[in-house]
């Protein structure tokens, strides 16, 4: 099986965890990286995203102070990059991430995909879909991909959505560029603009009512502004802050149960660590949030900086 190659190759890598203390048998959390850049548009880089998210998290505190938590102890196993190369076809490359993507969560742990560009999260989500009811994508990007196919391909980057919405309901926060032949079949009220959200204080509690029993959680990082996270392959202005994006992550484990995580479209930029550290703390603060009551994770007492 697909899944139990890339546990062959298993590691500590995130947060530079020692491999005994990363091992698959024990750990909750199962990281799968998916080095996938072959249907972006703009700038090309992204498939060197995973490998630069992973050295990062290596400089992320273990502590968490917003939930007192230690989350690597419940175990963190990041898995071998999925074998995928800029000529592996995007729909093939997107059974494979949904092969695997089953397998883990068929095994009972929460999975965490980092891609790479966007189209990696089409298998993912769909594994996520086929698995559970109950679900919602909850999507953070600048983007709206809902196009049925673009490029020929309908697993392209910009086709995600398009997938995601064949298989449940969706919410899609931060956008701030699509084409004018998406509109049509967007549902505007499950659709939270970057600018709307900058003029509202309450935009968060929206959200609130159009959230199910689960989430599973898809964020490009262009989501967030590019003047705070500039290594994307396709930079926006308008975007999300830290700050709000903390606000939603707060909401989804408050009031549903995140069940997965993809993070896609870092391009790392020579000379400047800042924004794949970003994105490793990124994670981490997800990790954090989902597991901040499980015992293997949580410090004894009350938040005291919280």
């Amino acid at each position: 099986m697909l899944l139990d190659r890339l546990i062959a190759g298993a590691s500590g890598a995130f947060l530079g965890l020692e491999p005994q203390e990363a091992v698959w048998e024990s750990a909750r959390v199962a990281i799968l990286p998916v080095p996938y850049d072959a249907t972006s548009t703009y700038q090309k880089g992204a498939d060197r995203g995973p490998a630069a998210l992973l050295e990062a998290s290596a400089q992320v505190e273990f502590y968490d102070m917003q939930c007192h938590t230690q989350v690597h102890g419940v175990g963190i196993c990041t898995l071998d990059a999925l074998p995928v190369t800029a000529e592996t076809d995007p729909c093939h490359m997107a059974d494979l991430v949904r092969e695997a993507t089953a397998g883990i969560l068929a095994s009972g742990r929460f999975p965490v995909i980092l891609g790479g560009e966007h189209s990696v999260s089409i298998g993912a989500i769909q594994a996520a879909q086929a698995a559970m009811e109950e679900l919602t994508i909850v999507q953070v990007d600048a983007h709206a991909d809902t196009r049925e196919d673009y490029h020929g391909s309908p697993c392209n980057h910009a086709c995600v959505m398009a997938r995601a919405r064949e298989g449940g309901p969706i919410i899609q926060v931060g956008i701030r560029s699509l084409d004018a032949a998406e509109v049509e079949a967007i549902d505007p009220t499950r659709l939270h603009p970057a600018h709307r959200i900058h003029r509202d204080a309450a935009w968060v509690e929206k959200i609130r009512p159009q959230l199910s029993r689960r989430t599973w959680l898809t964020i490009d990082l262009d989501g967030l502004d590019s003047s705070l996270m500039p290594a994307t392959g396709t930079p926006e202005p308008g975007g999300l802050t830290w700050v709000q994006l903390m606000d939603l992550l707060h909401l989804l484990t408050r009031h549903s149960t995140i069940v997965g995580l993809d993070v896609v479209e870092l391009k790392p930029m020579p000379g400047n660590g800042a924004p794949d550290f970003l994105a490793a703390r990124l994670v981490h603060r997800v990790l954090s949030e989902v597991f901040r009551d499980h015992p293997e994770a949580r410090l004894p007492g009350p938040a005291p900086l919280a």
